[in-house]
């Protein structure tokens, strides 16, 4: 079996969309979310109903916590003023949906715990990992944690990282990649194997750029998704 993780979607439907529409491609029936929904892009309530009406478990990111709450101040101008837009945007409902989500989630999977996280297990929604973390204490994480898989998100970097079958994931980032890779990106762990993988997933992302301009939003937000950074 294959478990789909995805992250970072950041109210970009047009990324989300062609992601779901491959994972639904390849015959992947257990997806999760691993939080941020909403924020920086145009959509915030398709995003949330598209994780609704699909049922697929999710767990809190910052930008859903900062929707949720109007708390800004740990975040960029450009984070900042499209937190606003989108928590003005987005419905009362949905809100309270973002509201609902848990900051943590283990899974127990074919004798494995899997813990789900936005961030890192130390501050589930704010520490960034990327892939020149130390590897000692990407280690640590494990050990403290007690768990066979980590799976994460929030820095939109993709990467993995496998070492005596212990396995860490960043999916990276659905809605705004960051490595540099214009595609939309999310992670891929197999049951049988317990190896994980990065897939991408090209998509237009013309349509999200010119609805994010039609908003008010900075532009920056809309002309770095071509660019992957």
């Amino acid at each position: 079996m294959e478990i789909a993780f995805i992250a970072d979607i950041h109210s970009n439907m047009e990324a989300l969309k062609a992601v779901l529409a491959e994972i639904g491609a390849k015959k992947i029936k257990t997806v999760y979310c691993l939080g941020d929904l909403v924020g920086y892009g145009p959509d915030p309530n398709r995003a949330v109903e598209a994780i609704k009406s699909r049922n697929i478990p999710c767990i809190m990111g910052n930008h859903d916590w900062a929707v949720m709450t109007g708390e800004t101040k740990w975040f960029n101008q450009y984070a900042a003023e499209a937190i606003d837009w989108n928590r003005k945007k987005t419905s009362e409902e949905n809100r309270a949906f973002l509201a609902s989500l848990k900051e943590t989630l283990v899974l127990k999977e074919g004798g494995k715990r899997i813990l789900l996280v936005h961030g890192s297990p130390k501050r589930p929604l704010f520490d960034y990992v990327y892939p020149e973390r130390s590897k000692r204490e990407l280690e640590s994480f494990f050990a403290e944690e007690e768990v066979d898989i980590i799976c994460v998100g929030h820095s939109h970097v993709p990467f993995v990282y496998e070492k005596n079958g212990k396995v860490f994931i960043n999916a990276g980032s659905v809605g705004q990649p960051r490595d540099g890779d214009k595609r939309a990106s999310y992670a891929v762990l197999n049951t049988k194997t317990w190896k994980a993988e990065i897939r991408r997933v090209a998509y237009d992302s013309t349509p999200t750029k010119e609805k994010i301009f039609k908003a008010g939003l900075p532009k920056f937000l809309g002309e770095r998704l071509a660019l992957g950074l």
